[in-house]
């Protein structure tokens, strides 16, 4: 996290510690400049036609039901259909489930895939990391995600970061895997900014963003100052290349730090209060507010995570026994926050006129067991699930993709999750033939060979 106070390991005689003046550079959570779109564009990694387009990815955290969300099977026995009907949409011939209403008052405007699945195993973080990199940890390869990606080729438009992560990063998910929120081989410099606060309190603040009161803009002025003054004393490490990146981060975190770009883009409190409450008062809501206004001031990647983890919170895993949530829990309270949250981001951006250019991205792990399991619940199923896209150049009201009569297994259109990232790369102007500079100087293609955009989307 960007910190300019702390406990310092020396200091010099205007007080300020290096290791805290150094601090700001070595978290790289605050991204680089515009060099690399540049050079990008020039060599034809990126569409320049498409540099307004940003990304809002909301993950879904604990893996929604497909049967029981955006893929019923009413005339299924009771035991796979489960206990809700499926409702009309504004969209011609879509039907979603009776939990999501505002979702289907909506539904011209995404459009859902479901016939997704993948191959890795069915554990929480093995499906985070595939389904937000293209790609299963092996190896010990961290492939980053595709905000960072997306940070990586296309730099930064504005004094806030390239992509940051709402609240914070995900917890635990049980497999000791990493959970494929971040830079990976890209570094650390790719790593999302993360917010590490809930926006729905009353007291929120940005913590590690903005300078606490104890530090005045003089006194980061001067630390800054001080920059040349450090690095002339250790003459090897200011030649280095961890000098190079230590001294960009310092200057974008500064820019950060000092922006009222910034200031007013996490300032909720400038939102008329019936905006706030359409999207609901709770952190995913409030969550998704604050994605709006960060799209909006220049951010281009956004990394939504409806919940950070499955074990300590109610979420999307209903396997129906505690300490995990029922299908009452879903029905109830899981549903009722998403169905809010979403619905009014959509709505929102469509009336700023900002969701063509800004493609909103519902993922999840994995899907849920066709059958319901004793305790009422479903269990972990990769084999088949539902996700779905708005915004971007995404037409919406469309149905991608089928399962077969029980939701198990794709039977038209399978989607791995390559096409899942390689959409999103799309939206945003990137070139799927691009390759990324990989583990050991090698070159890493952007997509695993063979895999393209989701084409019956756009």
């Amino acid at each position: 996290m960007l910190t300019f106070v702390g406990k310092g390991s020396s200091q010099t005689c205007d007080g300020i510690h290096r290791r805290d003046f150094l601090q700001a550079g070595t978290l790289g959570a605050i991204g680089l400049g515009l060099p690399q779109y540049l050079a990008a564009v020039e060599a034809g990694k990126v569409d320049p036609s498409k540099s307004k387009r940003s990304a809002i990815m909301i993950f879904n955290l604990g893996a929604p039901s497909q049967l029981d969300t955006f893929d019923m099977k009413p005339d299924a026995p009771s035991e796979i259909r489960g206990p809700f009907q499926p409702i009309p949409t504004n969209a011609s011939g879509v039907q979603i489930s009776e939990i999501l209403p505002l979702h289907a008052k909506i539904a011209d405007k995404f459009s859902i895939v479901r016939s997704c699945f993948h191959r890795g195993a069915a554990v929480h973080d093995a499906g985070w990391q595939i389904m937000q990199t293209g790609r299963q940890f092996a190896g010990g390869v961290n492939t980053p995600h595709v905000g960072s990606v997306a940070s990586y080729m296309l730099g930064r438009r504005s004094d806030l970061p390239p992509h940051v992560v709402l609240p914070e990063t995900m917890g635990r998910g049980g497999g000791n895997l990493p959970n494929g929120q971040a830079g990976g081989f890209l570094g650390k410099a790719q790593d999302p900014f993360a917010l590490m606060a809930d926006p729905s309190k009353k007291d929120f603040k940005v913590p590690d963003l903005l300078p606490p009161d104890s530090i005045g803009t003089a006194r980061i002025d001067r630390r800054r100052r001080m920059r040349d003054v450090v690095d002339s004393t250790v003459k090897n490490f200011e030649a280095s290349e961890s000098a190079k990146m230590m001294d960009d981060n310092f200057q974008s975190a500064y820019r950060l730090m000092t922006s009222p770009e910034a200031r007013n883009a996490f300032d909720l409190s400038q939102e008329p209060e019936s905006v706030r409450e359409r999207y609901g008062m709770h952190r995913f809501g409030q969550c998704c507010l604050l994605a709006r206004r960060l799209v909006e001031a220049g951010v281009r990647f956004v990394t939504i995570n409806t919940f950070l983890t499955v074990f300590d919170e109610i979420s999307w895993d209903i396997h129906g026994s505690k300490p995990f949530t029922s299908i009452e829990g879903m029905k109830n309270v899981v549903a009722p926050m998403y169905d809010q949250g979403y619905s009014a981001l959509i709505e929102d951006l469509q009336q700023r006129g900002m969701l063509d250019d800004t493609m909103v991205c519902n993922l999840a792990e994995f899907g849920r067991t066709p059958k319901v399991n004793p305790a009422g619940g479903r269990d972990h199923w990769p084999q088949c699930f539902s996700v779905y896209f708005a915004g971007g150049g995404v037409q919406g009201g469309r149905i991608v993709g089928a399962s077969d009569p029980i939701g198990a297994v794709p039977v038209d259109r399978p989607t791995e999750p390559p096409e899942v990232v390689a959409t999103i790369f799309h939206s945003l102007g990137l070139n799927l033939e691009s390759h990324l500079p990989g583990p050991a100087g090698r070159p890493f293609p952007l997509v695993d060979f063979g895999y393209r955009e989701i084409k019956e989307l756009f």
